[in-house]
């Protein structure tokens, strides 16, 4: 696989970090070191000692994105309009698009790439789903907290990660649904959270996707010297003759 097809598995993920930077550097964002800009109440406007807390905000409405021509559907705020390209490779064209909001000093962003179905088999689903994870990482400058292999549908492998970061903190997601990689990430300060993210990277649902696509068998060369032969052909009959 060429480097630039490898690079532009994160292509999409690294200009919607990019995005959800920008944006979170207006005023009244998250600044860097993970302050915010909103300023302290002054003592005489902070609550009593013994007065009732009051009750965390909602979060955002979320609204729908995406449907049946899209190939999938999620909830996140605002109504943001997706933003399409194209990158022509040796092995073939991959179509990407992208969704990006700013809500209440939150980042949102859905991103897909559809890459033709050799340059997917040709490699393991832990590779792409990586490169997204290494994609944000680099761009934020930032640390892996956490991550967690998870699954869409029981059947198509995806990866749940955190990462910390002087810009803010993101949660974010990618699955690897046939030939395409979805990736979904909500970029926020952590010190004030993020109500609606939890809600917007579970939301999505896929349309009729396509099947696993099929990897080709790892071909090892045998301990006598013979010809190569797949590694899942299984090994033989005890009974197969003598050697």
């Amino acid at each position: 696989m060429s480097v630039k097809s490898r690079l532009l598995t994160a292509f999409c993920v690294v200009s919607l970090v990019a995005f959800a930077c920008a944006t979170s550097q207006q005023p009244g964002g998250t600044q860097p070191g993970g302050s915010s800009s909103v300023e302290e109440l002054p003592e005489e406007n902070k609550p009593a000692a013994g007065a009732a807390t009051p009750a965390a905000p909602a979060g955002p409405q979320l609204q729908t994105v995406g449907g049946p021509e899209e190939g999938f559907t999620a909830k996140m705020p605002g109504a943001p309009q997706p933003q399409r390209n194209k990158v022509t490779i040796p092995a073939g064209d991959i179509v990407t698009a992208a969704w990006n909001a700013n809500v209440e000093n939150v980042g949102y962003a859905i991103s897909l790439a559809d890459y033709p179905v050799k340059v997917v088999a040709a490699r393991p689903p832990e590779a792409f789903l990586n490169e997204a994870r290494d994609g944000i990482i680099a761009q934020l400058k930032g640390t892996l907290k956490s991550e967690e292999n998870i699954t869409i549908n029981d059947t198509y492998p995806g990866k749940a990660f955190v990462v910390s970061s002087e810009n803010g903190e993101v949660k974010a997601r990618s699955y690897l649904v046939g030939p395409r990689l979805y990736t979904m990430l909500a970029l926020y300060n952590p010190s004030i959270g993020a109500p609606a993210a939890d809600e917007f990277l579970r939301s999505l649902t896929l349309i009729n996707p396509p099947p696993p696509v099929e990897r080709k068998a790892t071909r090892t060369r045998s301990t006598d010297g013979g010809t190569t032969s797949p590694t899942d052909a299984g090994t033989p009959a005890t009974d197969a003759g003598t050697p």
